[in-house]
């Protein structure tokens, strides 16, 4: 497993963000049975970045509190066998390992929403990064069905991690 942190903004959070992306990498691909060792980024923006990048991959010209971007086209959540038809694309040649995708996460809106949610910097961090895991593993939230999925899922791999809503 290999992840990539760049934090293009001064702030420091109370945490290591890679240990904490590679506890949520590992917890989400072992809950998905990813047969394969995986590679993530993650780029900490702030409101300003976040929204350029909306704007410019998505043509939504607002902020927003995290991004994802898939590497691999999935049929269906969580089968990734359809990484195996776009092999070169969707292994990294030097590790072998399935790149996943890239997450961009503003970190004012964690410390905001932190706030607004009333619990901690640690716990917003780490369900925005659960979250974009689970879209680079395939899964969506468009309709309700799939919110809801996406929302068990999620308070699955935070639970098994320790990271609750308390306020911190």
């Amino acid at each position: 497993m290999t992840s990539y942190v760049e934090n293009e903004t001064e702030v420091t959070l109370p945490f290591d963000m890679r240990v904490i992306l590679e506890q949520i990498m590992e917890a989400v691909t072992e809950m998905e049975n990813c047969p394969y060792e995986t590679s993530v980024s993650l780029l900490v923006t702030d409101n300003e970045g976040i929204r350029r990048y909306n704007r410019d991959y998505r043509n939504i010209d607002r902020e927003t509190d995290v991004l994802s971007f898939p590497n691999i086209s999935f049929e269906h959540a969580g089968d990734f066998s359809a990484a195996e038809s776009c092999e070169a694309d969707c292994f990294d040649p030097d590790s072998g390992e399935l790149v996943l995708g890239d997450i961009i996460i503003s970190v004012d809106r964690v410390l905001s929403q932190a706030e607004e949610y009333g619990h901690s910097v640690l716990r917003e961090f780490a369900f925005l990064t659960a979250h974009s895991m689970l879209h680079l593993c395939g899964y969506d939230h468009m309709e309700e069905q799939e919110a809801a999925v996406m929302e068990a899922k999620q308070e699955a791999v935070l639970a098994q991690l320790g990271i609750t809503r308390d306020p911190g």
